[in-house]
């Protein structure tokens, strides 16, 4: 259900705002059929949550036409005209780039990156906000990025892992478990995804698949024996819209 504290918009008024085939059309439907409750502050805010979760999934198809390589972090490269390469694997942004223009290389020669797929993750998100945000903001709030893994986010992200979450949208990251991953291969112990929407994920070095497929893939990387299967966990990993949205607003309000 969405309820927005400054107007008193219908739902059939709001559904109406888009076609009943688009992307927004099926994101709306999927909050107004939820149990739990949306609160927005106003209807700009709903629209910029929308904006960003599309935002989210078209990155990730852009990503996956990269031909960023998929690497193990011992072995992982990046571009070192705007990226220093760390010892444990990350890519800490070099001092005279520009954050947005590091974030858009990466998109336009993938070839010369490779890393695992939680950082293909971070970078999407990184690159779904400076789609959003223009980019005097995008370089003003994040000076310092460090690419590397959950361990390593910038608070300004917002980004927040939400347990037993019964609903799946656009632009969610969600993780498939492999329990039995081989110990030859244990970069597949489980693989960091961004649902698509019509049942399609995309994880990096397994491509946009569907669930059942995401699960075979990760099925091939088991011990010899196991019968134990991957599978899809209940949790979301999600950037916090209301806090971007109040970032993003706050930045236009200033005088």
């Amino acid at each position: 259900m969405i309820k927005i504290l400054d107007n008193a918009i219908t739902k059939d008024t709001l559904m109406k705002l888009y076609s009943t085939n688009s992307i927004e059309y099926r994101i709306l439907n999927k909050l107004f059929s939820s149990k739990k409750l949306y609160i927005y502050s106003s209807l700009n805010e709903l629209k910029f949550q929308i904006n960003l979760q599309i935002s989210i999934s078209n990155t990730s198809r852009d990503l996956y036409n990269s031909n960023l390589l998929f690497k193990v972090f011992r072995k992982s490269k990046c571009n070192h005209i705007y990226w220093e390469h760390t010892s444990e694997g990350g890519f800490q942004l070099k001092k005279e780039a520009k954050p947005s223009e590091a974030i858009k290389d990466i998109f336009t020669n993938g070839s010369k990156y490779g890393t695992e797929c939680a950082t293909a993750i971070v970078i999407i998100f990184y690159k779904a906000l400076l789609n959003i945000f223009n980019e005097k903001i995008f370089n003003e709030v994040f000076t310092k990025i460090y690419l590397f893994n959950w361990h390593y986010i910038d608070p300004n992200l917002y980004i927040e892992d939400l347990r037993l979450e019964e609903d799946t949208m656009v632009g969610d990251c969600k993780y498939f478990k492999n329990p039995d991953v081989s110990p030859l291969t244990p970069e597949w112990q489980g693989e960091n995804t961004i649902y698509l929407g019509h049942g399609n994920y995309y994880g990096h070095g397994l491509g946009i698949k569907s669930e059942d497929k995401i699960i075979k893939g990760l099925n091939d990387h088991r011990k010899i024996g196991s019968k134990k299967s991957s599978f899809l966990l209940d949790s979301v990993t999600r950037m916090n819209y209301k806090h971007l949205y109040n970032m993003y607003y706050n930045y236009f309000s200033k005088p």
